[in-house]
């Protein structure tokens, strides 16, 4: 019989195992959506996302859903249909990204990277002479690529330059507002150290002035949101819009404190340290990465499965005698290449120590 107890190592893309303080939280006295004790741990939770997003947007907040009804909210909120969004795809969720867009009625204009590379903003630029929004992924959790947003922001002329961030808030450096982010978009679930479940969310005013007045998605509208969230204080100013996840709230808020009592720089360093670590040890057993070397993720790193072995019987055993969870590659990359993740409390020496030693066991049979 299976230990539901048994404490997985979770070493996959995410979600990561959570910060112990995010986890407390979650077992804390439920209280309403709108006591004031709860608005402040919302307010302060915003604080906290402006903090990690590198940005003073007032329209910061977690969206209740994730990291998906982020990137939907998104575009539901900043695209009219006919409008030109150029979206850089160098991997499964720039292509998703081009899926969203779709439905919301854009002219879609896809530049393809190979999976693995980084986009390339002059190419992106060269696209379209005049589109309403650039989108494109800052770290790529399909297949370990970090992207230069800064360099978008640089070209992104007229047009709203639209962010996932999903694997890279709380992790790695994210400087919205200094890299122009109009729209950004991330999950809780990596390396912020907490559950799945909220979508951190930033908008710029440059990007509200912009928006639909009545999106297609009644849940989604952050028009509607912004009376809840972000944009008033006290109680009494209020508007209800639906029952927030109070739990994952002050869960996120439990988090984001960990994180900033550490330092973000701090927490930064000791994602590239494990990393660097992870990639040393990996190319030291013999394997070969799958990123391209200066754009390699230090919180996600891709891994090329050698040759002959099979890699679902590979981690069927880590996860079977380790509790060691790591993940498949993507699409034509599915059986020959693993991703496996060191995001929140899991970076740390002792994570790569685990992996390295139980990778070295399964494979040396």
């Amino acid at each position: 019989m299976t230990n539901t107890l048994t404490v997985r190592h979770l070493f996959g893309p995410g979600p990561s195992n959570p910060y112990p303080e995010a986890t407390e939280a979650l077992a804390r006295p439920l209280i309403g959506h709108l006591d004031p004790q709860f608005l402040e741990i919302m307010d302060r939770a915003c604080d906290g996302l402006r903090q990690v997003w590198g940005t003073s947007n007032r329209r910061t907040l977690p969206i209740s859903a994730t990291g998906s009804a982020g990137m939907e909210a998104a575009f539901v909120n900043f695209v009219n249909p006919g409008d030109v969004v150029v979206v850089a795809v160098n991997g499964l969720f720039g292509e998703r990204m081009c899926d969203v867009a779709a439905r919301c009625g854009a002219e879609v204009v896809r530049v393809d990277f190979p999976f693995g590379q980084p986009v390339d903003a002059q190419k992106v630029a060269e696209a379209h002479p005049n589109p309403a929004i650039i989108a494109a992924v800052h770290a790529e959790t399909s297949t370990g690529a970090r992207s230069d947003i800064a360099a978008l922001g640089a070209i992104k002329g007229d047009a709203l330059l639209l962010v996932d961030a999903v694997t890279s808030i709380g992790g790695i450096e994210l400087k919205a507002d200094e890299w122009g982010i109009d729209i950004g978009y991330a999950g809780t679930q990596k390396c912020l150290g907490v559950a799945p479940g909220l979508a951190p969310f930033t908008v710029s005013d440059r990007a509200w002035e912009r928006r639909v007045e009545n999106p297609r998605s009644w849940y989604l509208d952050l028009g509607m949101l912004g009376g809840y969230v972000g944009e008033t204080s006290g109680s009494a100013s209020r508007t209800y819009h639906h029952t927030a996840p109070v739990a994952m709230i002050a869960s996120l808020d439990a988090g984001l404190q960990r994180i900033l009592g550490e330092g973000l720089d701090a927490v930064r360093d000791r994602h590239y340290a494990a990393g660097q670590a992870l990639q040393d040890g990996l190319e030291a057993m013999g394997l070969e990465l799958f990123a391209a070397e200066g754009y390699r993720l230090p919180e996600l790193t891709t891994v090329k499965v050698p040759e002959g072995v099979d890699s679902a019987a590979v981690r069927k055993e880590l996860l079977e005698k380790y509790n060691l969870e790591i993940g498949a590659g993507v699409k034509e990359f599915a059986s020959t290449v693993w991703r496996i993740g060191l995001m929140g409390p899991n970076a740390a020496p002792d994570s790569v120590a685990l992996i390295l030693g139980a990778l070295k066991d399964v494979l040396g049979k």
